[in-house]
């Protein structure tokens, strides 16, 4: 593809477009100079399009026209110069005579630093006489012609620097070259490998349409599976890599094997002076990390090309040099453990079973579980014995395997001899055993193990996983109870402590108290480095914590911005992530459903199947397409999330939660308050006290009479006090914080017009949209209902005006906003009607006569100004 490739949008250089458009009107011109690729030439290209009543004239520097004197604008100096006559004058005269327009010259010269001398030359006496005006390209860090240099280092030019494209960039020329929305993953991973390299962007995805790679699902484009080279790709890259001496091609070779390396270690297995030709010439960089300097391509395709051109022998080779040269440094970082065993896997040269056991826990460590998998199983083969076999069970339950995790572990369990051996075995068959929903024998194998192991460090752990599983199954207390007797056990380990304090926080967020859920959880963050590698458990479930007790409390942006750093989480195939669904939660309670949406699409394209969390992901985008009114696929995702949610009491409640919502969207207000009745009771029976307080505060967004005051709402809860001084009547559904009490307000205010608007200015300030906009509707309401027309005029405009920022979305409350002449039981039907109902269906769901739902009907229709269902449907929607 040429680098003005159609179909390519020219986005994110506007800043750079209006300089080079202004010196070119102002001025003598403008040089642009860049990486190769960066878009040099289209930015040339755009700046002179549009612009009128200059006589352009358009050279090209090539390493062929080098070599002819004006070679580069032999296409436009045609017939000889006089005898005698200053070849640079007569160049410029003829220019000006044959090529001017009545606003003068204009010379574009692309890739100014390949022209012949006097092309060069001549370039540079038209910028110092001022008889045209240039705008010129050239490759930054390439040799240029002296003239060249002198146009910008004179002053002669004003000179730019064209940066590569940012990652937000990138996402924009994508979305617009493939006509549709990408998958965030999708742009992170593309802006990475191309590092916002325009022309290497464009051949990457022309590769990976080619080899399918690039696919549009759903409506957005994904990029799934391996990097694709095409032909035209690896000779870009090669052409940019250029020609290596045999000392400079091993250095370019271990670095692409290798990297990140060490400048002594480098410097130690090759030629110094082969290392600094390198990196002068760009292909490597020096790149400070800790207290380390390290070596990196300057260019992530640098790789794919270099390692592309060995063969097999030769890769293993350099493989196994590095591997050597590490070893011999003693190993003394624990990432070079791991780094040395994946060469000596890579290369063929594994002598060491317990180094790729030991490597294995350093992946997981590092939440990579497809390394940690390939190196467990490699130390099964190489004769590891049930270690190996334990961290492969720990890593293909989170891979969406437990089966297979459980499977193994079982046809371990003879080979378990030692305690130490016995411990590991039962713990991970345990979590995976609960992780599966086998929760009886979960709890058995780790009952065992805690009653019979004698080292404390074991039984501590034995103790944290029997709280996993009381977790999954939806027994909050008894987890805490399991906590208890984990921290009793001493000496413990770091592993054994902060996997304990991880699910501590996390019982505290679901169990409604999300200020002591921060509280546990800040120093464990804090300490992120000091325990990382050991507790790999430990960090997304921390950051599950966070973001439940962020919800909990009433912060979106704060749930937002942790959730988006759970998605960074370097496995993005760890099935315990799923924080998509939290994002998507956070866009809800802001009242943007159409961004929770493309939230849970980018987890939902990278969870493994047949997980829980991917059915929580499915329940947050059904809960979203309600909102939108999108009911077919609401109740299609909806189906799929009770299915897949059911296994675990938290993921469940996701599920239970939606299908209020899509009750509601399909017009049946009473099926969910009933279902709202039903999430509540399974909130409360598992100890779900954060979701019970989302499910009770459903009831007044549905507007049910069941929640007409704070008191029938609020319960002791966990941790409640007795008495009169309780502090219960401040909080809703008997948990702590801001939100609880300003749920209970709400609740309070039903029906009083300044209480409600006191609390929609609340929900607005917590950036709670959508809650702002029901409770003013309410407010609205409240003023009619007591004959205050003219206020209630007036809280109906801010109600609209809160509703708009909440695009598409649709709830009973705005319905009624909308709707007001409408009686409950009118409106009610009406929404029925617009979903496809006939009259009789209508009457046997509301255990109403047919002629009693056809006379509510054409009320509703009369008051309404429509005539039939498909009318008062579009009504609805456009309300």
């Amino acid at each position: 593809m040429s680098e003005q490739g159609s179909g390519w949008p020219f986005v994110g250089r506007g800043g750079s477009l209006r300089a080079v458009r202004d010196a070119l009107r102002s001025g003598t011109g403008m040089m642009i100079a860049g990486s190769a690729g960066v878009g040099k030439s289209r930015l040339a290209a755009q700046a002179l399009h549009g612009l009128r009543g200059y006589g352009v004239v358009r050279a090209q520097g090539t390493e062929t026209a080098s070599m002819i004197p004006f070679g580069a604008f032999a296409h436009v100096l045609t017939g000889p110069p006089r005898g005698g006559e200053n070849l640079l004058r007569w160049a410029a005269a003829r220019l000006l005579r044959d090529q001017a327009g009545r606003g003068g010259l204009l010379v574009s010269v692309d890739d100014a630093h390949r022209l012949d001398p006097a092309s060069a030359a001549l370039v540079h006496y038209l910028a110092g006489s001022g008889e045209a005006r240039l705008l010129v390209t050239v490759r930054s860090g390439e040799p240029q012609p002296d003239p060249v240099t002198a146009l910008w280092k004179d002053e002669l030019l004003e000179r730019i620097e064209l940066t590569p494209l940012t990652p937000a960039e990138v996402g924009q020329v994508l979305a617009g070259a493939l006509g549709g929305e990408l998958a965030p993953a999708t742009v992170r991973r593309l802006a990475r490998v191309s590092e916002g390299n325009v022309l290497y962007l464009r051949e990457l995805v022309h590769a990976g349409r080619t080899s399918g790679c690039l696919t549009e699902q759903d409506g957005e484009w994904r990029w799934q599976g391996e990097l694709s080279m095409t032909p035209r790709l690896c000779e870009l890259v090669g052409d940019r890599i250029g020609h290596l001496d045999q000392d400079e091609r091993e250095v370019l070779e271990l670095v692409a094997f290798g990297e990140p390396l060490g400048l002594d270690l480098l410097a130690g297995l090759t030629s110094s002076g082969a290392v600094e030709r390198v990196e002068a010439r760009g292909l490597i960089a020096t790149v400070d990390e800790g207290r380390r300097e390290q070596l990196r391509l300057g260019h992530p395709l640098y790789g794919e090309v270099v390692r592309g051109d060995c063969g097999t022998l030769r890769a293993r080779r350099r493989l196994r040099t590095l591997a050597e040269a590490l070893e011999a440094t003693g190993l003394r970082r624990r990432e070079d453990e791991l780094r040395a065993a994946v060469w000596r896997l890579d290369s063929g040269s594994v002598t060491d079973p317990g180094m790729l056991t030991s490597a294995a826990r350093l992946a997981w460590g590092r939440q990579d579980p497809r390394l940690a998998e390939r190196l467990a199983r490699a130390a099964i083969e190489a004769g590891a014995g049930v270690a190996a076999v334990a961290v492969l069970g720990e890593v293909l339950m989170v891979l969406g395997e437990a089966g297979s995790a459980v499977t193994a572990l079982r046809r371990a369990a003879r080979d378990a001899v030692t305690e130490s051996e016995r411990a590991q075995h039962a713990h991970s068959l345990g979590v995976s055993l609960a992780w599966a929903g086998a929760d009886a024998e979960a709890c058995h194998v780790l009952d065992v193990a805690a009653a019979t192991l004698t080292d404390p460090r074991w039984r501590q752990e034995a103790h944290v996983y029997r709280a996993v599983a009381d977790c999954f199954a939806g027994r909050l207390s008894a987890a805490s109870r399991a906590l208890d007797l984990a921290r009793s056990c001493r000496p413990g380990t770091v592993r054994g402590r902060v996997h304990g304090v991880a699910l501590e926080a996390w019982i505290h967020a679901y169990a409604g108290r999300g200020e002591q859920a921060l509280v546990v959880a800040g120093p464990a963050m804090e300490t992120l480095d000091e325990w990382r590698d050991e507790a790999p458990h430990a960090l997304p479930t921390l950051l599950d914590a966070l973001c439940a007790a962020q919800t909990f409390t009433g912060r979106p942006a704060e749930l937002d911005r942790i959730a988006s750093g759970g998605m960074e989480l370097p496995a993005v195939e760890l099935s315990m992530t799923g924080f998509g669904a939290y994002r998507a939660m956070a866009a809800r309670l802001r009242g943007d459903a159409a961004e929770a949406l493309r939230h849970c699409r980018e987890d939902i394209g990278r969870l493994p199947a047949r997980e829980p969390y991917l059915g929580r992901c499915l329940a947050e985008q059904a809960h979203a397409l309600a909102l939108l009114g999108r009911l077919d696929e609401a109740e299609h995702s909806l189906a799929e999330a009770h299915r897949l949610t059911a296994r675990w009491a938290f993921t469940r409640q996701h599920a239970l939660h939606a299908a209020v919502w899509v009750a509601a969207a399909g017009g049946d207000v009473a099926e969910a308050v009933r279902r709202c009745h039903v999430a509540a009771e399974h909130a409360e029976r598992h100890e779900l006290y954060g979701h019970l307080l989302f499910t009770h505060h459903d009831l007044l967004r549905l507007g049910s009479g069941l929640a007409g005051s704070a008191g029938s709402l609020a319960g002791p809860g966990p941790g409640a006090a007795d008495g009169p001084a309780s502090p219960r009547a401040e909080r809703f559904g008997g948990v702590e914080g801001e939100l609880a009490v300003l749920f209970a307000r709400h609740a309070r205010a039903q029906g009083d017009p300044d209480a409600l608007r006191a609390v929609a200015g609340e929900f607005e300030r917590r950036g709670m949209l959508l809650y702002a906009a029901e409770a003013t509707a309410q407010e609205a309401a409240a003023y009619r209902e007591s004959g205050r027309g003219t206020l209630a005029r007036g809280a109906q405009t801010r109600a609209c005006a809160l509703a708009r920022r909440c695009t598409g979305v649709s709830t009973p409350a705005l319905v009624r906003l909308a709707t007001p002449e409408l009686t409950p039981r009118q409106r009610e039907i009406v929404q029925l009607a617009a979903t496809g109902l006939t009259n009789r269906q209508i009457a046997d769901r509301l255990t109403l006569s047919t002629r009693t739902a056809a006379n509510h009907l054409q009320a509703a229709y009369d008051k309404l100004g429509v005539n039939d269902r498909t009318e008062a449907g579009r009504l609805l929607t456009a309300l």
